[in-house]
This record gives C-alpha cells, sequence and structure tokens, in this order.
C-alpha cells in the first residue's frame, strides 16, 4: 500500500512539474529569441560569459545544494523533526557564508577577471563590469534561497515549485521585452531587472517555508557540530563533482570565448537553451523522482529502492528521446523558425552534441541519486570527478591545436560514457546491485528501443525536404514510434501495469493530497 502511495505521490508531482515544464518549455525558447534581438549576438554572448564567471566562483553552491537535499530528505525519512530543524538551519548559515565569499571573489579576481582576462570588446567593458555587479548580488540571493527550494523538494510540494518556476519565466520574458524598448544600455537594463526578479523570488520562497514548513524552518546562528560534521565531509567529496561540473560547463564557456569571441558563446549559449528545455522532461521526472529514492533507502526499504531505482534510468532516457529524436534530426530548421536568420555559427552542430551527450548522463542522476543516499560517497566522487576533470584540459589542448569550438562536446560525450560504466562499480559495492542487473533491466531495454526507432526519423529526413510539412510528419511518426516500441519492447508487464494505473487514476481524478 505505502509503495502504491508513494508511486501515485510521484505521479502528481511529476504532472505538477510537467505543467510546469511545458510552460517553461515555451516561454524560455521565446525569452532567448526576445533577448537575442534585443541584444544582439555580442551582447547576448557577454551576457553569458559574465554570468559564467560568477558561476565559477559559486561552484561550492552545488555542492552544497546535493548535501542540503540529501540530508534534509534523508531527515524526514527518517521522521527525526529535531535534526530536520538542525539540518535546515544549518544549511541556511553555510549558504549565507558562501554567499558572502562569492561576493568577496567577485570584487576580487572575479573584476580581474572580467577586466584583463575575458575578449570583450573595449566600447562594452563599462556595461559589462555593471552588469557583473549587479549578477554577483543576484547570485547571492540564489545561493541563500537554496535550503528553502530544498525543504520545499524534499517535502515534495511540487505545486509551489511549479508556480515559481512559471513565475520567473515569465517575468525574465517580460524583462526582455522591456530591454527592447528601454532607451538606455540593453545589457545593464538586462541585469537590472533580472537582480529584482532574483530577488523577488528569494522573498517569496523566505516567506512560504516560514508559513507552510514550520516544522524544519529553523535560523540560527549558531552551528550543531553533530549536523554539520557529516554535511561537511559529505560535501568535502562532493565538491569534486562540482568543480567538475563547472569546468565542463562554465569553464569550457570562458575557453571558446578566449578562443573564439563572444558570438561563439552566443551559439553555445543557445545550444545549452535548447538542450534546456528538452531535457526538462527529464529534470522535472527525476526532481520527483529522487526523495523517494533518498526516502526509501533511509527507511531501509531496499527492494523498493532498487525498483525506483530501475525505472528513473529507463523513463528518464524515454522522456529525452521522444523529445530528442526530432530534435537532433530537425535542428537547423527549429533554429531558423525560432531565431529567423540571426543565427550564430556552430549552434546546429553544438545543439545535436548537447542532446546527445544529455541522452548518456540521463542513466547517471538515478544512480548519482542512490549512491548519494548512502552518504559514503568518498571514493565514489575521487573516480568520477576525476575522470571528469579531463574535459577541461583535453578541450583546452584541441583549442590550442585549431580544432573547432564543438570539440568539447565530442569530448564530453566521451568521458560521459567513461564515467557511467564507472558508476555502475560503485552501485555494486555500496548499494549491492550487479551492474549486470542493471544492464539488462534498463541499459538492454533502452538501447533496443532507441535502436528500433531509429530507423522512422532516419528514413523521412533522407526521402523528404527540410520544410513545415517534413518536420511535423516526422515529429508525429516519430513520436507514435517510440510510444509504440518503449510499451512494447522497453517495458516490463508490472512497469505498463503502472502506466495503466496512472491513466485510470487520471480519468477518474483519484488524487492524493500532499
Amino acid at each position: 500500500m505505502k509503495s502504491q502511495y508513494n508511486s501515485k505521490r510521484i505521479v502528481k508531482n511529476t504532472f505538477f512539474l510537467y505543467t510546469r515544464m511545458l510552460l517553461l518549455l515555451f516561454v524560455s525558447l521565446l525569452t532567448a529569441r526576445v533577448m537575442l534581438d534585443a541584444l544582439g549576438a555580442e551582447d547576448y554572448g557577454l551576457n553569458n560569459v559574465i554570468a559564467g564567471v560568477v558561476t565559477l566562483f559559486s561552484f561550492l553552491n552545488s555542492t552544497l545544494t546535493t548535501a542540503t537535499s540529501r540530508y534534509l530528505t534523508y531527515e524526514i525519512g527518517t521522521g527525526n523533526i529535531t535534526k530536520l530543524k538542525n539540518t535546515f538551519s544549518n544549511s541556511v548559515l553555510t549558504h549565507s557564508i558562501i554567499g558572502f565569499i562569492v561576493i568577496i571573489l567577485g570584487e576580487t579576481l572575479g573584476l580581474y577577471f572580467v577586466n584583463a582576462i575575458l575578449n570583450i570588446p573595449d566600447n562594452r567593458l563599462f556595461a559589462c563590469n555593471i552588469a557583473f555587479q549587479i549578477v554577483i548580488i543576484s547570485t547571492f540571493f540564489t545561493l541563500v534561497q537554496t535550503p528553502f527550494s530544498a525543504i520545499i523538494i524534499s517535502y515534495e510540494r511540487m505545486g509551489l515549485y511549479a508556480y515559481m518556476g512559471c513565475f520567473d519565466a515569465i517575468a525574465k520574458l517580460i524583462s526582455c521585452y522591456i530591454v527592447k524598448i528601454s532607451p538606455y544600455d540593453k545589457l545593464i537594463t538586462l541585469s537590472i531587472l533580472q537582480g529584482l526578479i532574483s530577488l523577488t523570488v528569494f522573498i517569496i520562497y523566505l516567506i512560504y517555508c516560514k508559513t507552510r514548513c514550520k516544522e524544519a524552518f529553523s535560523i540560527s546562528l549558531r552551528f550543531n557540530k553533530s549536523i554539520a560534521t557529516p554535511m561537511l565531509k559529505f560535501t568535502t567529496w562532493s565538491l569534486l563533482g562540482s568543480i567538475a561540473n563547472m569546468l565542463k560547463n562554465q569553464g569550457i564557456n570562458i575557453l571558446i570565448n578566449l578562443f573564439f569571441g563572444p558570438t561563439t558563446n552566443a551559439a553555445n549559449a543557445i545550444a545549452y537553451r535548447i538542450n534546456a528545455a528538452i531535457t526538462g522532461f527529464t529534470a522535472n521526472f527525476t526532481t520527483a523522482l529522487n526523495p523517494q529514492i533518498i526516502k526509501t533507502y533511509a527507511a531501509k526499504e531496499f527492494i523498493e529502492m532498487k525498483k525506483v531505482l530501475f525505472r528513473g534510468g529507463k523513463f528518464s532516457f524515454y522522456l529525452l528521446m521522444l523529445l530528442g529524436f526530432p530534435a537532433i534530426f530537425e535542428t537547423p530548421f527549429i533554429l531558423r523558425i525560432w531565431l529567423g536568420d540571426n543565427i550564430p555559427a556552430y549552434t546546429s552542430i553544438m545543439t545535436k552534441l548537447i542532446i546527445v551527450l544529455s541522452m548518456i548522463e540521463t542513466f547517471t542522476y538515478s544512480i548519482g541519486c542512490a549512491i548519494q543516499a548512502t552518504g559514503n560517497i568518498r571514493n565514489y566522487q575521487f573516480l568520477i570527478s576525476g575522470i571528469s576533470l579531463l574535459n577541461f584540459p583535453i578541450s583546452y589542448l584541441f583549442y590550442k591545436n585549431g580544432f573547432p569550438p564543438y570539440t568539447a562536446l565530442g569530448i564530453s560525450i566521451i568521458i560521459s560514457f567513461i564515467t557511467l560504466i564507472s558508476r555502475l562499480y560503485f552501485m555494486k559495492i555500496q548499494l549491492s546491485i550487479p551492474p549486470s542487473e542493471y544492464i539488462r533491466n534498463v541499459f538492454c531495454k533502452t538501447f533496443l528501443v532507441a535502436i528500433v526507432c531509429l530507423p522512422t526519423p532516419l528514413v523521412i529526413y533522407n526521402i523528404m525536404q527540410e520544410g513545415g510539412l517534413r518536420f511535423i510528419i516526422l515529429c508525429l511518426l516519430t513520436t507514435f514510434t517510440n510510444l509504440i516500441c518503449i510499451w512494447f519492447l522497453g517495458m516490463q508487464k508490472d512497469e505498463r501495469l503502472f502506466i495503466k494505473k496512472i491513466f485510470y487514476n487520471i480519468k477518474s481524478k483519484k488524487h492524493i493530497k500532499i
């Protein structure tokens, strides 16, 4: 009965997140077009790389976010309210300290980086400095906000999380239209408006948690050593993963700026924006799924945890494949319809490679969450992060020898596949799940479905001319083929029954209040 309740909970939370995602999909793509049109390719690329510099100094936040989410969800799973309050209080204090550290680093090393290292035209240097100051302040509020959004996700209250995502996206779209008609400097105006949005979102999260999460809400200036010590150990080893991820994303973005200039940064930013819209399907699913993995582990329901883990790997890939296959084949058409003729060079190939990379990484999310649930991540992070760190130096060497900007993405694909295989080893060591079982139940199923589905878009792509008609036919037939293959080849009997129950519950309007 509890398993059924958890499944329904995942379904309802996923529904909230997908409603959010569908709106964000439309709004984020429209925002990118309006922003590119308002700023121009050069300022669009500069805005992206300026934000990337601040992200370099706030990389510790992603580490703390992982630790915060893990420990909050774990304590909810054990039902220990006292430890839950102490964990939340420690998290707020820690994130506030990190926020001030980021401000100090930004005002010293960051300013030097912007003014002496980055490839910025002289006539845009003043605007970039103003934008940089505003981004630093916005980042502070985003950092401090992390524990508040984490506790909402840990309690699986996805309704508020969905509403706030929609508010943030719509507000940013409106800000882009304001920038478009503003007589003032476009880059500075955009930075000010988005800074105000960040402050507003933080205040709303703070008020909600104080009034609706009273059992966990607690703010103190004292560290609880019994809580802080294991969190800091967890954070220390997670730090390696954060550094690797930072260098893979923002580090490569800065390399692109140094070797190819801000216009190519714009291409990279657009490609990542499209990928974010597509992978929103998978991200929303894993956001709803991950708390269940941690809670079932905390409650020592290991059979249920394994079931959720396997379903997470398969369904994440299937969800991404539904949009990913059509997007890969129709990237040039999508870009032309979306951006018109204002498409930076390399955008198409970068978009395709990023989607392929995301397809490989879909398997890693649920595996990583399950391993992190154990709290024993030292060896895991040491190996996985060590391999991932190779992205930056290898990409630098290739760029130094004249290779094109999309080379880094090809390198990331190879390294991501290697780390995926490495994760299976740790899944066996720490979760007692044999790699062969995961390969048989997840990899083989998803690989078979992908191979059987691939000919449909491939044939349509080759026999029809590019245009709206081919785009519609390819999307419809590919989606239909994918769904049929997923149903008959990619799912087990109990999973098909699970999906049928979902549709039955939706049809009969049977919901569970959370």
